[in-house]
């Protein structure tokens, strides 16, 4: 007797309820509170401490979840006398309009209110189509590791 008779059998594919643009733009986003969080640490003279999950073998051979240190890079520089932040998806500056990939920033306690406007702006989707150039540009840095035919 065959158990799989008795089952309701159907080819559905799973529903995907993200959106693949707002994948990318909760994405920019996570990086842009994290930008700012170092800025006001920076700001008030305090370590910013980013984690990251790791699974690290204990004394007893057991696999335990812990956290570990995260670098994180700054998204402002200076340049001479004038302080830049860019917006980076990846490796890569985010070009925010015609060619133009930083915003000068008075001093660091500014950045703030600089991230502020421009998650707005990310928000609104103003950077959309700049984010999808980013991604294809980002994905074709990446190979197939079987290029079979």
């Amino acid at each position: 007797m065959s158990f799989l008779k008795n089952l309701k059998l159907s080819n559905v594919a799973p529903i995907r309820f993200v959106d693949p643009k707002q994948h990318t733009r909760t994405r920019l986003l996570r990086y842009l509170n994290e930008q700012k969080a170092l800025a006001q640490a920076e700001v008030e003279g305090r370590a910013y401490n980013a984690t990251k999950v790791v699974f690290r073998t204990n004394e007893d051979g057991q696999r335990v979840r812990a956290d570990a240190p995260r670098h994180v890079r700054r998204g402002w520089f200076q340049n001479g006398s004038s302080m830049f932040f860019q917006v980076r998806y990846g490796n890569k500056p985010l070009d925010l309009g015609k060619g133009m990939t930083a915003v000068e920033v008075s001093g660091v306690d500014a950045i703030p209110a600089i991230i502020d406007a421009v998650v707005e702006a990310v928000s609104a989707g103003e950077l959309d189509e700049a984010l999808a150039a980013a991604a294809v540009e980002r994905r074709a840095n990446f190979k197939r590791r079987n290029a079979s035919k």
